[in-house]
């Protein structure tokens, strides 16, 4: 349920994290942020969030270290995790890292409101992939639900 689910969103850009919050609180979901890997670390265990936005980087740390730890410590391995990479390079390093859900920058804040659902709503076993071009125009029809592909 929206309205009962917390979103962590840890980015360093504050204009994004300004219009992602608008966006998702819109939709009915409470947020909780954080500017950088470690204050992100310390939210997701402190706030116990439903699901967390994770941009791929960050300053001091990037946001692939930041899964890693996440999926180590019992507390937050089963929290679902959105990767925001901004290259397809960054996208396939948070895939090899075992992330599961993407929505790569620039997004939409439609996409990024259905990323959220998808994260919350979705089994173990599938991914959602939801690719932009710069343009902000999605390169699919749809976002893409897979098995662990592109």
């Amino acid at each position: 349920m929206p309205d009962s689910a917390t979103v962590l969103m840890v980015d360093d850009d504050r204009e994004i994290v300004r219009g992602a919050c608008l966006r998702l609180q819109a939709a009915g979901y409470r947020m909780t942020t954080a500017g950088d890997a470690e204050a992100g670390v310390a939210a997701a265990l402190a706030n116990h969030p439903d699901v967390i936005l994770l941009d791929v980087r960050l300053p001091r740390r990037d946001g692939l270290s930041v899964l890693s730890e996440l999926k180590r410590r019992p507390e937050t391995k089963h929290t679902p995790v959105v990767m925001l990479p901004a290259s397809i390079v960054d996208h396939q390093a948070a895939l090899d890292a075992g992330a599961r859900f993407f929505l790569r920058k620039p997004y939409r804040g439609d996409m990024l409101v259905q990323a959220v659902r998808t994260a919350l709503t979705t089994s173990d076993d599938l991914c959602f992939i939801a690719d932009t071009h710069p343009t902000g125009a999605d390169s699919y029809d749809s976002p893409t639900v897979s098995d662990r592909g592109f």
